[in-house]
């Protein structure tokens, strides 16, 4: 009998030992603040089994909790907005490759990390909002982001600080395109031609041009369909309909794109489990989800996005450069930045 307690002591320490590989749950951290991914998470979970156990918070505050936590930490699954900060995690040696055929058959390269160690998991472009009353169809047409440091843009322009990390990411971008020099350059007569100091979020430069204190905003493209939808209230809503967007870059190399990403931590404790889940968030049904609720771009091809973007154009042309580089070229961008008076 005590031989057969024996081995079914081993037998119990030895399940603890390898535990969380039998474990029906994933652990995720994550940026997004949108309530409409509980409910996504839920679907997981009714599809698998796995449930999802979700720890939220602010990007750089989470990064903070998992370089504090190291090799300890309980993350699987780290999902933030924007590749510069994915890109800042993974040099911190926080992320692991992911082994997926299915993902890698969904993510184009230039929207995942160096080794696969992030991915995208929907877009979103950063594109110009105009005032139809004071800017004509005709002035927007071939505009580019470079255009907006003509003279002709001066005092007309809103956008947000230059500590807004789709700003510096937007930057990061020109910079991988027309080098450090002549980026600065631009940059320098860009901010020449703000209508008023950086101020706000994306939504309140669309609020601006809305409102007749700029012409011109530089903003993500999700948002005016969230304020289109009244889910920002009606001044927001009846905002939204008094401007129109326009994708820069249509004849070059296109509108900047800009992902909510998903990467899977070096320590995961439900590796298998996380890359379900990343396989899971670019599933169709997944897509359709995060288009229709937070009107991002879908990463999925055949998935179409939500109708109160698609008004605006749903087959622009997307700059193609890598995502990757907007982490890589961030600290030119942030100096460069600070060098012009971009506050």
């Amino acid at each position: 009998m005590n031989s057969v307690l024996r081995f079914l002591a081993i037998a119990v320490i030895s399940f603890v030992t390898v535990g969380s590989s039998f474990a029906k749950e994933v652990n995720l951290y994550t940026s997004r603040h949108y309530d409409s991914d509980d409910a996504l998470y839920q679907k997981f979970t009714d599809a698998t089994g796995i449930k999802v156990n979700v720890i939220s918070g602010k990007g750089k505050a989470l990064m903070e909790r998992l370089a504090s936590e190291g090799a300890n930490s309980p993350a699987d699954v780290f999902i933030t907005v924007d590749a510069g900060n994915l890109w800042k995690v993974q040099k911190d040696g926080m992320f692991q490759s992911i082994n997926s055929s299915t993902i890698d058959s969904i993510v184009p390269e230039n929207l995942r990390g160096p080794n696969n160690e992030w991915v995208g998991i929907a877009k979103r472009s950063r594109v110009i909002y105009y005032n139809p009353v004071n800017v004509s169809a005709e002035d927007m047409e071939g505009l580019t982001y470079e255009d907006l440091s003509d003279p002709k843009w001066k005092g007309r322009v809103a956008i947000r600080s230059s500590g807004n990390m789709y700003n510096q990411s937007l930057v990061a971008s020109l910079i991988a395109n027309n080098g450090v020099d002549a980026t600065e350059k631009w940059a320098h007569r860009f901010v020449g031609n703000f209508a008023r100091k950086p101020e706000g979020n994306d939504r309140a430069q669309i609020m601006a041009v809305a409102n007749g204190e700029a012409d011109v905003a530089v903003a993500n493209s999700y948002y005016i369909g969230l304020m289109l939808s009244g889910k920002k209230g009606e001044e927001q809503q009846a905002a939204a309909r008094k401007v129109e967007l326009h994708f820069p870059g249509q004849d070059g190399r296109g509108a900047h794109i800009n992902v909510s990403g998903a990467g899977l931590m070096k320590n995961a404790p439900n590796a298998g489990n996380a890359v379900k889940f990343i396989e899971f968030l670019l599933s169709e049904e997944a897509q359709s989800h995060i288009v229709n609720n937070t009107y991002e771009f879908p990463m999925l091809e055949g998935v179409a996005p939500s109708d109160l973007i698609a008004q605006f154009g749903s087959g622009f042309k997307e700059d193609q450069t890598s995502v990757a580089s907007y982490g890589e070229f961030n600290p030119d961008a942030v100096k460069l930045m600070d060098r012009v008076g971009w506050q």
